[in-house]
């Protein structure tokens, strides 16, 4: 059965890119948000086997819903995307249960190997 995967990131086009990735490797997109209060409701909706999760949108952050979503589920997998330059957002990411961490522009096989290991 194909993993689901809730992709979260604020720029649309961003979302595409990774669904498109995904989609061509054999995941689902069950779900897709445009904040962090969005991914938290997307979440509780679509039960997804993996979220990536960008760190800077409006309304909720991405670490924000991280914490949020591992208060509804401890075994939630989350993999944060971020833009260069980021690191110390990318380490309290880490530190609240992300389980790896995409940088921005996003290369196919990397987004393919992090989902891959933190689905495991």
């Amino acid at each position: 059965m194909a993993k689901k995967i809730l992709i979260v990131d604020d720029a649309a086009f961003m979302r595409m890119m990774i669904k498109d990735i995904l989609t061509k490797n054999g995941f689902e997109v069950v779900g897709e948000a445009a904040d962090g209060a969005q991914a938290v409701e997307k979440y509780k909706e679509t039960s997804p086997d993996l979220v990536t999760m960008d760190i800077t949108m409006p309304e909720m952050d991405g670490i924000t819903a991280l914490k949020e979503i591992k208060k509804i589920d401890g075994a939630a997998k989350v993999i944060m995307c971020s833009a260069m330059g980021q690191q110390a957002m990318v380490i309290d990411a880490i530190q609240a249960g992300a389980k790896d961490f995409i940088v921005k522009p996003f290369q196919a096989d990397r987004v393919i190997e992090a989902i891959s290991k933190a689905i495991g």
